[in-house]
């Protein structure tokens, strides 16, 4: 560190050059933009694909099938796994998704039936779940499809030829409840194409995470010889097989992320090492009036801190309001990829920024520190 009355002296150094400092602080920014952009898609991966130790839920879904027009299943099943050892519930849903491809803007309606919503741990912000029951064709609607499209309560949404009217909006930790719309299922299985006892899957909750793997084979075992064979995994394996391509294209974005960090050590470089080669004079005067070597040293690295810190905070200003007001997810085949920076992304960003801002003024500052009173006013 350095004493708090030379903290003016590097404020001063930082907005000598101003024009270059802003053309630096640009660089910086769009940079750093681009790596926090990245780091918001690879934490979105990581949230609806990684599995925990406390995972309980199953996804039971029509076997070779891997979309949600094409996976059919008797919704009669329900009884029989109900009685499979271990499986303490099981929901029947119907999707119905305005896009099954890879898709920034997808409706996703879940058709469920009212006992799977109240003994769910989503949260309801407005509205009510006694207006959702009343009405046959109403939807309560995930917390980031709202905001993306702009619902409230009493709107009405169409989307895959379907109308519903908005009757709550709901919240979760899932993400892959906060982009759905949950309707009556006997709605939606007459809205898509009149499929009364037909559903796309079954949400299973198990009662010990040990038996995850035990009961999916036991479900799978029950319906081998049966009309429609089923294919049971853990949600967050079953949203993984799903959203293969994204992670692929998220894995690719990461060498993005990296060239970014390259780019803002090479600006921040670059413009101390001029800022450095422009005071050469100063540098030797210091060195007259009596300051250290490590001193000086210390001033040059504050200032490529402070100068790397400035375009890494506007940088990351910039994605984080570029991501609240765009509300970006991805989806495919219903289920969602939520991209959004968080406080961790931000704590990433700002942190990359002190490295490489310490890294890159390590070198003009020794050189500078290093060079002789004499050779320095040969310089000048």
């Amino acid at each position: 560190m350095i004493p708090a009355r030379m903290i003016p002296l590097v404020c001063k150094y930082i907005v000598r050059h101003r024009a270059r400092t802003m053309l630096t602080l640009g660089g910086i920014a769009t940079a750093m933009f681009l790596f926090c952009a990245v780091q918001a898609m690879r934490s979105g991966v990581a949230s609806a694909t990684q599995e925990t130790a406390n995972e309980t839920s199953l996804v039971v879904y029509r076997e070779n099938r891997f979309c949600p027009f094409t996976s059919e299943l008797p919704e009669d099943y329900t009884r029989a796994i109900g009685e499979i050892p271990g499986v303490r519930s099981v929901a029947p849903m119907r999707i119905v998704v305005s896009n099954c491809r890879a898709s920034l803007d997808v409706v996703t309606f879940r058709g469920v039936e009212e006992e799977a919503l109240r003994n769910s741990e989503m949260e309801l912000i407005s509205g009510g779940l006694a207006e959702w029951t009343r009405r046959n064709d109403a939807a309560l609607v995930g917390k980031r499809l709202a905001e993306r499209r702009g619902l409230g309560v009493g709107d009405r949404l169409s989307a895959a030829g379907i109308t519903v009217n908005i009757a709550g909006i709901l919240d979760s930790a899932d993400p892959q409840d906060q982009n759905v719309a949950y309707v009556h299922l006997d709605f939606i299985q007459r809205a898509a194409g009149n499929k009364e006892g037909v559903v796309t899957q079954f949400n299973v909750e198990v009662t010990d995470s040990s038996q995850l793997d035990a009961v999916a084979a036991m479900i799978d075992e029950t319906f081998a010889n049966a009309q429609a064979p089923t294919w049971t995994s853990s949600e967050k394996a079953f949203v993984a097989r799903a959203v293969t391509d994204i992670v692929r294209l998220v894995e690719f974005a990461g060498w993005l992320g990296i060239g970014s960090l390259v780019a803002i050590f090479a600006l921040v470089a670059n413009a101390i090492s001029l800022s450095v080669q422009d005071r050469v004079k100063d540098h030797a005067v210091m060195q007259t009036l009596g300051y250290s070597e490590n001193l000086i040293t210390r001033l040059v690295v504050i200032e490529s801190l402070g100068l790397s810190l400035l375009g890494g905070v506007l940088g990351v200003g910039i994605a984080f309001a570029v991501s609240q007001l765009g509300q970006f997810t991805f989806s495919v085949e219903g289920l969602s990829v939520i991209i959004q920076a968080n406080a961790l992304t931000i704590a990433t960003g700002l942190g990359v920024c002190a490295t490489i801002g310490v890294a890159a003024g390590l070198v003009p500052a020794l050189r500078a520190a290093r060079l002789s009173t004499a050779e320095a006013f040969r310089a000048v």
